[in-house]
């Protein structure tokens, strides 16, 4: 059900309106101005708010732009006079949804409301926490996952990307992701209709791949029996994926720049131009800069390709987004096996966790697949995971451990201080939703806050520990961010979702520490 705020200091109106969502199944809460708006939103999370333009104190406006700093996924929906509608207006210009004009029709109010929860589910997708992208036929098999702030940046880049023509790059380790990206781009925006179309340029030979891209007559080289249509037609009026443009040749990357510059190309063996309305998104692990210096590359072709670059993160700088993948491919091997596996255990999922994953989603899938052919019961376990899987991960975890402690030995942090840091080593959980950027989760990083924790007086206990590290942390995280919801998420590098869990399990009010 979605959750709507609904602010008037018209009571009368105010529940009419209340009465009328209820009917249609919203949860409706009220507010009477725009102060108390401003403080329910902190308080709480709300799909939609309907709110007046003039109330007394704070009007809808200023409560308006308070919202959207908070959270920019609230819809608002603004109420206003006939008289008022140039700040109507100016509302919509500050990020209202829509306004609608006194007196409000209930039929009239609702449909506006599911349009505008219909487009914020779209914007969610795109780039706040709902970690799906449509990846079109492909999104059965391969869903883009994540909610890490590394993520949330790349879905924010995809949100503008999917709008825009102009040529992207993608580049990223072997296995991250970045075919998904360029099928995100082009299923997110106004050639989702058309055809995607992909070339693999590092698996085809030097002397094919213009025959390839560009196609041939019949007859222009040995073999050419018949006419052949390149890559670049038949993706007329969709996109054309040329993943590893990195191996392509100098005169190759001549004729792909012309291309991307003109909009036209001559096929193989051709006297006559082809234009073609085609978007070009290139992919490559491989390290531009290098090979720009050693003129393995054209720097204008780089550039062409480079206007809004896309970084995608290995796997081992996204670890948080790792319970949500592994929920993801549990899901999709029960389908296409026919089973029901529920999940993995505690030593399974800590292993998963710790593990570098060289080979990054791809890695990770293959590795899921078999411990769904290992496993006899309903729930993965540690000895179903490949043996180099757990060894590695053992070898490693120990040398953390290891070092992590000799840090804190060495600190001048006071007794009670080595106690929680020991504790807080191996709290995986904690190491996962404060530091997801992937650093190591050594004791400097958390030495600018003062956490205590009294094993004398307290119980010592794991669980008591990690309540009160996570509890202290995110109390002075709050504080160094003014009581921001999102600039604390972001600073302190911990999911917002997790964050608003957290302050809602600890009674933490952000108000508290705003200044």
């Amino acid at each position: 059900m979605y959750r709507v705020l609904v602010v008037d200091d018209d009571q009368v109106l105010q529940q009419s309106i209340k009465q009328a969502l209820e009917f249609h199944d919203f949860i409706v809460s009220t507010a009477c101005n725009g102060k108390d708006a401003v403080s329910a939103v902190y308080r709480e999370k709300f799909d939609l708010v309907v709110m007046d333009v003039n109330m007394p104190g704070m009007s809808g406006i200023e409560a308006l732009v308070e919202i959207k700093k908070h959270d920019l996924a609230t819809i608002v929906l603004i109420l206003t006079a006939y008289s008022n509608v140039q700040d109507a207006v100016r509302a919509v210009k500050e990020g209202a949804y829509n306004y609608l004009e006194k007196p409000i029709s209930s039929e009239n109010l609702v449909s506006l409301i599911k349009r505008a929860l219909k487009a914020r589910s779209m914007v969610e997708t795109m780039a706040f926490s709902a970690p799906t992208l449509s990846l079109g036929d492909k999104g059965t098999k391969d869903k883009f996952v994540g909610e890490s702030n590394a993520m949330l940046k790349v879905f924010n880049l995809i949100e503008k990307l999917a709008k825009v023509n102009t040529p992207v790059l993608i580049r990223g380790e072997s296995g991250t992701g970045k075919e998904l990206v360029a099928r995100a781009i082009h299923y997110n925006g106004p050639r989702k209709d058309e055809k995607f179309v992909t070339i693999n340029c590092a698996a085809i030979p030097e002397n094919l791949i213009e025959s390839e891209l560009f196609g041939h007559e019949k007859g222009a080289f040995t073999g050419a029996h018949e006419r052949k249509i390149g890559k670049f037609q038949f993706a007329n009026g969709g996109t054309l994926f040329l993943d590893e443009i990195g191996d392509i040749s100098p005169a190759m990357q001549v004729k792909l720049l012309r291309v991307l510059q003109e909009k036209n190309f001559t096929p193989v063996g051709s006297n006559r131009e082809i234009s073609g309305d085609v978007r070009v998104i290139a992919a490559s692990n491989k390290n531009f800069e290098e090979m720009i210096k050693e003129g393995k590359f054209r720097e204008d072709l780089f550039y062409r390709l480079n206007v809004l670059p896309v970084y995608l993160p290995p796997l081992r700088e996204r670890v948080s987004d790792i319970p949500h993948l592994i929920g993801h491919y549990i899901n999709y091997f029960n389908n296409i096996h026919s089973l029901e596996i529920k999940g993995v255990s505690e030593e399974a999922k800590n292993i998963l966790l710790a593990y570098a994953w060289p080979g990054n989603i791809r890695e990770l899938r293959n590795v899921l697949e078999h411990a769904f052919i290992v496993e006899s019961a309903d729930i993965i376990k540690a000895n179903s995971l490949p043996e180099v899987l757990y060894k590695e991960t053992d070898d490693s975890i120990s040398d953390r451990y290891k070092s992590d402690k000799l840090r804190a030995q060495d600190d001048d942090d006071s007794d009670d201080n080595k106690v929680i840091y020991e504790n807080i080593i191996d709290l995986q959980g904690i190491r996962d939703s404060v530091l997801d950027d992937g650093k190591d989760p050594a004791t400097p990083q958390l030495s600018e806050y003062t956490f205590t924790f009294n094993h004398k007086n307290d119980r010592l206990d794991f669980q008591v520990a990690k309540d009160s590290f996570e509890k202290e942390f995110i109390i002075a995280a709050l504080k160094s961010n003014n009581g921001r919801i999102n600039q604390t998420a972001l600073k302190a590098n911990i999911p917002k979702k997790t964050l608003l869990r957290k302050i809602e399990k600890y009674g933490i009010n952000p108000k508290e520490y705003k200044v």
